[in-house]
C-alpha cells in the first residue's frame, strides 16, 4: 500500500526546494554567479527534490509490484512500464537521476555554469514529473489499493 505521509512529506520538500530554485533562476547569471552562497543554495535544494522525487518514484515502484530498482535511473524505467510515465517525458527526464549522483558523489566536478543551466531548462521538467507521481498516488490512494 502506497504510504501518504512519505508522500506528502517528499512532496512537500520537493516544491520547497522548487520554490527556492526559481528564485534563483530568476537572478541574472551575474548576480548568481556573483555571490558563491547562490552555487551552494542551488546545489543543496537541487539535490534534497531530486532525491525526494526519486523517494517517490522508488516508493510507487516497490508498493505497486513493478520491481526493486537498484539503480535510480531504474526507477524511471519501471514508471514508464507501469504507465505512470510517457516514454518521452522518461526520456527527457531520466538524466536527472545521473545528476543527482554527480551531486552527490563528483560534486567536486559541477560547475556554477552547468548548475545555471539547470535553473534555466529543467525545474518545469521537475515540476512535471512531481505532477505525475502524486497524480498516480492520489489516484491509488483513494481508490485504496493494497499492492
Amino acid at each position: 500500500m502506497l504510504n501518504p505521509h512519505l508522500i506528502a512529506e517528499r512532496t512537500q520538500s520537493v516544491r520547497a526546494s522548487i520554490a527556492r530554485l526559481r528564485l534563483l533562476a530568476a537572478l541574472s547569471i551575474e548576480s548568481f554567479q556573483a555571490d558563491a552562497d547562490n552555487y551552494a543554495i542551488t546545489e543543496h535544494h537541487l539535490r534534497k527534490a531530486l532525491q525526494s522525487l526519486l523517494d517517490i518514484g522508488r516508493h510507487i515502484v516497490v508498493k505497486s509490484g513493478w520491481g526493486n530498482p537498484t539503480r535510480y535511473r531504474d526507477v524511471f524505467a519501471l514508471l514508464e512500464r507501469g504507465g505512470v510515465l510517457q516514454p518521452e517525458f522518461r526520456s527527457r527526464i531520466e538524466g536527472m537521476a545521473g545528476y543527482r549522483n554527480r551531486l552527490v558523489h563528483e560534486y567536486a566536478t559541477v560547475t556554477g555554469e552547468e548548475m545555471w543551466e539547470i535553473l534555466q531548462s529543467r525545474l518545469d521538467d521537475m515540476t512535471e514529473l512531481l505532477r505525475q507521481l502524486t497524480d498516480y498516488a492520489s489516484a491509488h490512494l483513494e481508490e485504496g489499493e493494497t499492492n
